[in-house]
């Protein structure tokens, strides 16, 4: 962080230099003109990537301080909100603050959210999923439209998923032991949000 500084503050100063001999090269040489503008125009340049540097620090920075509210988990942070809410309100929340709806990926990431929401939401609650087969029923598909790759359906007991067109949205059950169950989008539900840290 203090060499990006470093160079702004570089940069800065040269574009400082060049903009004050830049009205006596004028008087001196037409042809100085273009070497100047050009070298202004790099510094410019070069300003502006900093800038976006010190943004994508600023997300980067905010980003870990969600991962000390919550959790970490493979290479992505989750952040749970105990107040219930239906689907799309919580999925609205979420991507208000800058993630989705938690969608785990593989079973170890199922395991470790199952864990989370145990210890800060309740050991006897449901998480919304950020997944629903809303467009075509019985096509589960993540928030970014892809099918999904690992499931956790509840299989043994109650076949899962069961409620056809009532039940759009899954939830994540710590009774069940993570295990995936579908559910109507209007019921109140708490949820847990995922941040991409990678």
């Amino acid at each position: 962080m203090e060499t990006r500084s470093a160079r702004l503050t570089i940069c800065l100063i040269i574009l400082v230099h060049f903009s004050l001999q830049e009205t006596p090269a004028k008087k001196r040489s037409g042809k100085r003109d273009g070497g100047n503008a050009a070298a202004i125009e790099e510094l410019k340049k070069q300003i502006d990537d900093i800038v976006q540097e010190l943004t994508l620090l600023k997300e980067q920075q905010a980003l870990q301080t969600v991962c000390l509210k919550g959790t970490k988990i493979h290479g992505k942070c989750y952040l749970a909100d105990d107040v219930k809410k239906r689907f799309h309100a919580a999925s609205e929340d979420c991507l208000a603050k800058g993630g989705t709806l938690s969608a785990p990926a593989t079973g170890h990431e199922n395991e470790e959210l199952q864990e989370y929401v145990r210890r800060s939401v309740g050991p006897e609650e449901q998480v919304w999923l950020g997944f629903n087969d809303m467009l075509t029923e019985g096509r589960w598909l993540d928030q970014a439209g892809s099918v999904l790759r690992y499931t956790n359906w509840e299989t043994e007991i109650t076949h899962q998923p069961d409620g056809e067109r009532a039940k759009n949205c899954a939830v994540l059950s710590t009774t069940a032991n993570g295990k995936w169950f579908d559910e109507s989008c209007r019921a109140e539900k708490a949820s847990v949000c995922e941040f991409n840290i990678v």
